[in-house]
């Protein structure tokens, strides 16, 4: 559906357009015809989607009312709270892996076949010629898939063996993670997981919050700050949670790991205590405490947690390559069933066809070899080996070994941000003053600068002060001396604006913890730098306040009211924290307002993202082209600004804060409303420039990656800013590309402008918030799919992993081109599964992806090899492997059919028991394997012309064009073969079994040096030995070379088959096989080579 031109269609309610169609429907008469002409399918069909539907019926999600440490009052009974990554159980798994195999066409066809043989009139040879290929394939698997559950159960059995302390009335009681339940109260150590989402209620932490990391939640390194439930924390002792009646409503399980909504109340006090709670009193599940001990009330537990509801299920994944020989194998049966009926059809139909039929079909059942899986399964491995043996990139693991090939064929690659492409460490890079830039190489000046500043001022900072001291209106009007200030003062204010303007907290490992009333005597030991580690939400804002300290102003303390700052001189100057405005996406800025203890002065620092500042500050020249320097340099820039404000003016936007809060209608926009009118004509300190470190080697493979076909999509949890600044740095975006941002939306109207918007950009990245991504989807899904695909690179920011995981199937189904998911975080485990190729990398943050993925690698840059080498060779091995040995059956069944129309069309095997295993094993198996090792391009050369790699996601190595010359050459060497021995042999006819034999054993391994385009010395070890393998059967075997039940036991004659008429007879049969595809061949390479070889010649 093309995007409407006009706004008319938005009048109208958005249930119209759901609605219309059906009611169509409804309106046709349903008769007898209705029925007869299909209706019948409609019905079956809606009658198994409800039976489904009953049978899936999941437990409705809802709202619930929790008691303090009181389970057993619960009304509805929850989930248990173990972890089960398990795909089988005791029961399921022989069903389960059995139903997988025969799933396949391919598999099922070859059980059938085995057990026709049970049947004594469709009997043809032996039966272990048949159940023995059967059986090795299906035990394979099965070990396979029985070793994988073993190691995901004992996975999950030590998850949910782990130890935790539930709080009772009489007191702790360890419980295993698997035993928690919804209202038991938990208490969690430093450093130990969470086990199911919480509501927290106390901290050891003397301020009543504490750091969680959240890394295997969203992603991201940095830690996120907790707040405990006042009523809880103020209570005197742990025990007292058992001496109060309390309980906590909580809203109904959601996927949104941002954002919670609940109540708080203790019914036993007077008046009754309600207290509001939002996402800062929670706890959520697979997150690890990183400060103090915390209490807390379960309110969610197993399936029911944000962890498990953002996971998605592994599903068994099979590549392209199987489903295109999978294709294949079904037009090779509907050839095997024409041919048999044409030979029932010239017999005339006579006698018991029906039987004969059936005869002919198994008879012809090695067009369809079974060696097919064998072989390939076999290849995979030996692929996988190879990856995990590779030098060039050391710690590989290849953890599913059914999907090699896949690495070769990706159009998309979907990564993660941080801790993929960035390390997510952050280095400050520069200062901005306006007049003066300050690099990395220039910071001892800074230094000096500060040092000076506070040598030549006491503590209570009188110069300072003076300045702060005064009104806006005067400030406003000191417009012109401020560009008479020294640098010195400048650089004073605008370190110590980056010092105080942020959410940063200094955290001490020991002392300042345990004795909290000495804190003062003890102070020098509690503030040494060593001791101290600072934590923060963003790393930028730790970066920020370690590049602080390092020029000498240091954060030494801070808690919800206050903060201190150590001078280079060692003096400690405290501020009171007045009012806090925190970072959101809408706003893009930060502020704080803080009084100075010693001068009593008031003042509102601001820093945030250039396109928000730059209306607030006060009129100038630079910043919008220092910002843009700044971008193009890959560095994420703030723009830092102050206000002074007078106690007056203090108190009255106070007020006006404090009955903005208060509202219950529009509060956001009425709080907001009021925290602008104090962002005017602020004064503009500086601008910093942070740097955010890629992973080594990010940029040349990137480059790499886009020159060889592939798109690459960048979904992040982080804030759109950031994002932008990491596409640019690390070339994700070229530096000539226009960048759209997709404006933030939220109705089908908007989405239906901003689509036309985008529509009219050409070859423009893009960057879209998961918000607008979302609103997308539900109204012009198809449409945003359509113009997403045609640009270069996509940025989505503030992803959800269930969103990521959403984005990876969407373009799966739009495209239907392969997808590669990449990430290093428990958040990018949805989206590895969702992809065709997972790939995990061992990152910081756990090994929750690597773990979860198909492939693991330990640095980014080894995914150029991974695809460009691994890839190409598995995905051209495998295609050869498969259609020869396609080949290797097509060609005796060939064989057997002239055999049979010679012969009356008798259903006459034409070569007995051991013969056709030995041809599919020991004769040809060596040398048709040794195919794995077969190379096109020389590694160096595929990663030197990444190019090659567009001509593989055509794949054009396996398709009916390439299949239907296999079937040519094999109709063609069948026939030569069987003819030239029945021409040649007209006298010693009986020998014919051992003639066309031996002739097409030599044909099969020169077929193989044909194929091959690099020789390597197993293979020339593999031809030789398969042909001895031959030889030396001869002497033992002589019993077989008889013609079945016509011959009626005539024998080999080793005396013959060593004088030369055989010798040259056998020799002309196979030259005529061979000789003319050689010629083809040669001259193919003159005239019409392919790319690879131009490059490799």
């Amino acid at each position: 559906m093309p995007l409407m031109m006009s706004e008319e269609g938005f009048e109208n309610d958005e249930s119209d357009y759901q609605t219309l169609p059906r009611a169509r429907v409804s309106h046709r008469q349903r008769g007898l015809g209705w029925f007869l002409l299909g209706g019948w399918k409609v019905l079956c069909g809606s009658c198994c989607d409800c039976l489904a539907r009953v049978c899936r019926r999941r437990k409705e999600l809802k709202a619930r009312t929790v008691w303090l440490g009181c389970p057993e009052k619960c009304e509805e009974k929850y989930p248990k709270n173990g972890i089960k990554n398990q795909k089988y159980n005791i029961f399921t798994f022989v069903p389960g892996v059995l139903y997988q195999q025969f799933k396949f066409f391919l598999n099922l066809y070859f059980l059938v076949v085995a057990c026709s043989q049970f049947v004594p009139s469709l009997k043809i040879g032996y039966l272990y010629t048949y159940w023995a290929p059967l059986g090795f394939v299906l035990t394979v698997t099965m070990v396979r898939e029985a070793v994988d559950e073993m190691r995901r159960y004992r996975r999950d059995k030590e998850m949910n063996s782990q130890l935790y302390s539930k709080l009772t009335v009489r007191g702790q009681i360890p419980v295993k993670s698997s035993d928690i339940q919804v209202g038991d109260m938990i208490i969690v150590e430093k450093n130990q997981r969470i086990p199911a989402d919480m509501i927290f209620l106390r901290t050891s932490e003397k301020n009543g919050s504490c750091f969680i990391r959240t890394d295997q939640l969203d992603g991201e390194t940095d830690w996120k700050l907790k707040v405990a439930v006042c009523c809880t924390q103020r209570l005197p002792a742990v025990g007292d949670l058992f001496s109060i009646s309390a309980y906590v409503y909580a809203q109904k399980p959601q996927l949104d790991i941002h954002s919670f909504e609940g109540n708080f109340t203790r019914e036993d006090a007077d008046p009754q205590i309600h207290e509001s709670l939002s996402i800062e009193n929670t706890l959520w599940a697979s997150t690890v405490v990183a400060s103090g001990t915390v209490i807390g009330v379960v309110i969610y537990t197993g399936k029911e947690t944000r962890s498990v509801l953002n996971t998605s299920s592994a599903k068994n994944k099979v590549g392209l390559l199987d489903l295109e020989l999978n294709r294949l194998t079904k037009a090779l049966f509907l050839a095997q069933v024409v041919l048999s009926v044409v030979m029932v059809a010239v017999q005339g139909f006579v006698g018991p066809w029906f039987r004969n039929l059936f005869r002919f079909v198994v008879l012809f059942s090695y067009i369809i070899p079974i060696s097919l899986r064998v072989n390939l399964d076999m290849g995979k491995s030996a692929y996988g080996w190879m990856i995990m043996k590779d030098e060039n990139i050391p710690g590989t693991v290849v953890r599913t070994s059914t999907i090699p090939e896949e690495l070769g064929r990706l159009v998309y690659l979907l990564t993660d941000k941080t801790g993929t492409l960035t390390q997510n460490e952050m280095v400050f890079k520069r200062l901005h003053l306006g007049t003066v830039s300050y690099g990395t190489d220039t910071m001892d000046e800074i230094q000096s600068h500060i040092a000076q500043s506070y040598a030549a001022q006491p503590p209570s900072q009188p110069s300072n002060g003076s300045t702060s001291g005064t009104t806006p209106a005067r400030k406003t009007q000191s417009s012109g001396p401020k560009v008479r200030k020294s640098v010195r003062s400048r650089i004073h204010e605008a370190v110590k604006a980056i010092a105080l303007c942020h959410n940063v907290t200094p955290v001490y490992e020991s002392h300042a913890a345990v004795n909290g009333e000495t804190e003062s005597a003890e102070a020098d030991q509690d503030f040494s730098d060593d001791n101290r580690t600072y934590q923060a939400s963003s790393p930028d804002e730790v970066e920020l306040v370690r590049w602080t300290q390092s020029v000498g102003l240091t954060l030494v303390n801070r808690d919800l009211a206050s903060l201190q700052l150590r001078t280079p001189s060692g003096q400690i100057i405290s501020f009171h924290i007045l009012q806090i405005f925190p970072f959101t996406s809408e706003s893009k800025r930060m502020g704080i307002i803080v009084r100075e203890e010693s001068t009593g002065d008031i003042t509102f620092y601001m820093k945030g993202a250039d396109v928000a500042m730059a209306s607030i500050v006060q009129y100038n020249d630079w910043l919008e082209e220092e910002c843009g320097n700044m971008a193009r340099e890959g560095l994420r820039t703030l723009v830092v600004a102050k206000k002074s404000l007078s106690e007056e003016q203090y108190q009255d936007f106070e007020n006006r804060y404090s009955q903005a809060k208060l509202s219950l209608h529009d509060r956001g926009l009425k709080v907001a409303a009021v925290v602008e009118s104090l962002e005017r004509e602020m004064e503009l300190l500086c601008l910093t420039g942070v740097e955010d470190q890629l992973q080594a080697d990010v940029r040349p493979t990137l480059e790499l990656l886009r020159n060889a076909g592939i798109k690459i999509w960048m979904l992040t949890g982080d804030k759109l800013e950031t994002a932008t600044c990491i596409a640019k740095s690390s070339h994700l975006v070229s530096r000539t590309q226009d960048i759209h941002v997709f404006k933030p939306i939220s109705s089908r109207g908007e989405a239906h402008l901003e689509l036309n918007a985008f529509r009219r950009k050409h070859d423009c990245a893009l960057v879209i918030s998961g918000d607008s991504l979302e609103v997308c989807l539900r109204y012009y899904e198809h449409e945003f799919v359509e113009l997403a695909c045609q640009c270069p690179a996509v940025v989505c920011c503030r992803c959800s992993p269930t969103q990521k995981a959403q984005i990876v199937t969407l373009l799966k189904q739009h495209t239907a081109n392969r997808t590669c998911a990449i990430g290093d975080g428990g958040n990018d485990v949805s989206m590895i599964q969702a992809a065709d190729c997972g790939i995990g990398i061992e990152g910081k943050v756990g090994t929750q992806a690597s773990l979860a993925a198909d492939f693991s690698i330990t640095q980014f840059k080894h995914i150029g090899r991974l695809l460009m080498v691994h890839g190409r060779n598995s995905y051209k091995r495998s295609a050869a492997l498969g259609q020869f040995v396609m080949h290797r059956g097509m060609i005796i069944s060939t064989m057997q059919a002239v055999f049979s129309s010679v012969f009356y069309f008798a259903s006459v095997p034409l070569y007995q028991g051991f013969l056709m295993v030995g041809y599919a094993t020991m004769y040809t198996m060596f040398p048709v394997f040794s195919l794995v090792l077969d190379e096109d391009v020389k590694p160096e050369m595929a990663l030197l012309y990444p190019e090659l790699y567009k001509d593989l996601t055509k794949g054009r190595s396996l398709s009916f064009k390439t299949f239907l010359i296999w079937v040519l050459i094999s109709i063609y060497q069948g026939g030569s073969l069987m003819y030239g021995a029945l021409v040649l042999f007209e006298s010693e006819f009986v020998h014919v079994v051992a003639i066309s034999f031996t002739a097409l054993i030599i044909t099969e391994l020169l077929m193989v040096a044909l194929t091959i385009r690099t020789w390597h010395w197993l293979m020339v070890v593999a031809e030789f030995f398969s042909l001895g393998c031959y030889l030396a059967s001869l002497a033992f075997l002589n019993e077989y070379f008889g013609i079945g039940r016509v011959s009626l036991g005539a024998f080999l004659d080793l005396s013959f088959i060593t004088t030369w008429p055989f010798l040259w007879k056998v020799s002309a049969i196979t030259l005529v096989s061979c000789l003319p595809l050689y010629i083809i061949k040669y001259l193919k390479r003159k005239f019409s080579p392919p790319s690879y070889s131009k490059l490799s010649s």
